[in-house]
């Protein structure tokens, strides 16, 4: 059997393969699937969120997110020693399953004269640029993920379901707070990718917006907290 940690590469890379191909599908210049829009961009961001779990569920417990895993860490029901492979491993998957999407849309960053849109196939950024704002957003969308992902486990659930379930978890969250930041709601989903974009030798680039890179880091890791508090409080 593998280790959790390659479990969380592998877990955290399924979520960046269909989640930034949909992006790319959906924004790239003379993709079959340009302009197909946010509910597409949604399911298959459910999507790769079910199988990444599928994936390494039985293994590492499918963190896939730094959010989750600190926010276990803070009431108790992860190690706070495995917290620090556990993100390292996270950010290595992002990395690899957004590279792997620039390889292959690989003829379609040329063709795409939009520097936003070439970013947006691997981070986040706001609708309206309003940090306080973005940041709020940010957190309130993990901490009804991780509130709800620790409900959902309260649940006598069909073995085999719960990925599932947290897909469509996920692709809720999407389209009901998904409008304002494009809902990163996980640091390595959004952070991961953004250094990729920086270092890929992509065809007409622009820059990978800095300024804004921390609201999906912060935002997140607060909101994942806070869930997680007042679930350990509830139940």
């Amino acid at each position: 059997m593998i280790s959790p940690f390659l479990a969380e590469v592998i877990g955290t890379a399924c979520i960046l393969l269909f989640g930034s191909g949909v992006v790319a599908g959906c924004v790239l210049k003379d993709s079959k699937a340009e302009n197909a829009g946010w509910i597409v961009i949604t399911w298959a961001w459910g999507i790769g969120v079910m199988l990444g779990i599928y994936a390494s569920g039985n293994i590492s417990g499918a963190h896939l997110n730094p959010a989750v895993t600190i926010a276990l860490a803070t009431i108790g029901e992860f190690p706070w020693a495995s917290v620090p492979s556990y993100i390292l491993a996270q950010f290595i998957g992002a990395f690899l399953g957004s590279t792997i999407v620039w390889a292959a849309y690989y003829p379609h960053w040329e063709k795409t004269e939009d520097k936003g849109a070439k970013l947006a196939v691997f981070s986040t950024g706001p609708a309206i640029r309003n940090l306080p704002a973005n940041l709020l957003t940010e957190a309130i969308g993990t901490f009804i993920l991780v509130f709800a992902i620790l409900f959902i486990g309260t649940n006598n659930i069909a073995d085999g379901m719960n990925p599932f379930i947290i897909g469509l978890l996920i692709l809720g969250l999407g389209l009901s707070f998904g409008g304002p930041t494009g809902y990163a709601i996980n640091p390595a989903r959004d952070l991961g990718p953004r250094i990729a974009h920086a270092i890929l030798p992509i065809a007409g680039k622009g820059d990978s917006d800095w300024g804004y890179a921390w609201v999906p880091v912060v935002g997140p890791i607060i909101g994942g907290v806070l869930g997680a508090l007042t679930f350990a409080m509830i139940f």
